[in-house]
């Protein structure tokens, strides 16, 4: 016996497994976000052509935090020599970088993948307090 079950119309299947897909990934997301949460306080950081936002951040001295960087439209870098971390950030995903504030000072992070004109543009400061 053969049943007849109606199939979806292509367009509309590829809608849904589209929407499936976005809400397994902010479901990834936030379960990325909370894991990192008991570590410290989690900034979340945007890297675009060409500046972070935000571009400057204030920590307390011995504060550990992570950062939680989406990058919109490029493989951008991040940096920060003083602190001794660099990551490569992916479009679309979400990176989680952990850093601890050891002196008080002013500190510079950067993006270091080539992306523009105005990349040496692309960078910002950690202020430990």
């Amino acid at each position: 016996m053969k049943l007849d079950v109606p199939r979806l119309p292509r367009r509309v299947a590829l809608k849904i497994g589209a929407g499936l897909l976005l809400d397994a990934a902010a479901a990834a997301a936030f379960v990325s976000l909370r894991a990192h949460a008991d570590e410290g306080r989690v900034i979340p950081v945007e890297a675009r052509r060409f500046k972070y936002t935000p571009s400057e951040i204030r920590l307390k001295k011995g504060e550990t935090v992570t950062l939680a960087f989406t990058a919109i439209d490029f493989v951008h870098g991040f940096s920060a020599p003083d602190f001794g971390v660099r990551s490569d950030l992916l479009p679309g995903r979400i990176t989680n970088v952990t850093i601890t504030a050891k002196a008080p000072g002013r500190y510079t992070f950067l993006c270091d993948n080539f992306c523009g004109d105005h990349h040496e543009d692309m960078n910002g400061t950690f202020i430990v307090e």
